[in-house]
């Protein structure tokens, strides 16, 4: 099964490892029948792909589950959601189709919130940092402090005036669309990149929401719905992956919680 679930509120400051054992704990709650590598430690066969970082919001994270045996995908979805923490709601489960899921992430979509910040003066910050060829910066990462470029990964990058409006305040909201690549560029880092290049440094903490990861659609500008073959196959009757076959990841018999890719 394919699962996506949105990470919200306060959960948005909870690392991949807490997300992990939270699924696990509401899996044993709803009474979900998850299958389990063998071996002398057994461990739920469960996949992640695309993970979000600690301290942002997300509508769009993904994870894979293999099932001991069939269950269908909305009582699924209705009782895991049930026993899941305020703040991580699964919005959709469908039996896995052909092909990867990962291979299906190519891009993500964000909204990133800058209070403080004049919309005339990111729209001037965004416009220096499209004219760049390159713009590097510098994160700390599992294999060390890395440099590398924040720019050419960025499809698009815009002020949405529209939502800017909304507020009661001064306040600029970006539209950023980066393509996965690795190191994966994360809004931080275009955040960053906007600092470096035009001196803009919101007054207080920025806000960074993923709305969207898929396949990217280059001629309209936005992202794919990841799970629209496997919903596809589901609703033709195609043949599926069975719940015994589960994912790639799973196949293998590790077992192991997935690591975010690429963060």
């Amino acid at each position: 099964m394919r699962v996506r679930y949105a990470k919200r509120h306060r959960m948005r400051f909870a690392s991949h490892r807490d997300i992990a054992r939270v699924l696990e704990r509401a899996l044993r709650r709803a009474q979900v029948p998850v299958a389990f590598s063998a071996g002398f430690s057994p461990h739920p066969k469960i996949s992640y792909t695309g993970a979000a970082p600690t301290g942002v919001a997300s509508e769009a994270e993904y994870c894979e589950l293999t099932l001991a045996e069939p269950m269908d995908p909305e009582r699924l979805r209705e009782r895991l959601d049930e026993a899941m923490p305020e703040g991580i709601d699964i919005l959709t489960v469908v039996p896995a189709a052909a092909g990867g899921l990962a291979d299906r992430l190519e891009a993500s979509e964000w909204r990133i919130e800058l209070p403080g910040v004049d919309p005339d003066d990111a729209a001037a910050a965004v416009a220096a940092f499209l004219a760049a060829e390159r713009i590097e910066v510098e994160r700390l990462t599992k294999k060390g402090r890395r440099r590398f470029d924040a720019r050419s990964p960025v499809f698009l990058l815009d002020v949405d005036r529209r939502a800017a409006t909304e507020q009661q305040e001064t306040y600029a909201i970006l539209r950023l669309i980066v393509r996965h690549t690795t190191p994966v560029v994360r809004p931080d880092d275009v955040v960053t990149g906007l600092r470096q290049i035009a001196d803009l440094a919101p007054p207080s903490s920025t806000k960074m929401t993923r709305l969207a990861q898929g396949p990217l659609d280059e001629d309209s500008g936005t992202i794919a719905d990841p799970l629209a073959a496997d919903n596809a196959a589901s609703e033709s009757g195609a043949t599926v992956v069975s719940a015994h076959a589960g994912s790639a990841s799973a196949r293998s018999g590790s077992g192991n919680v997935g690591a975010p890719q690429g963060l």
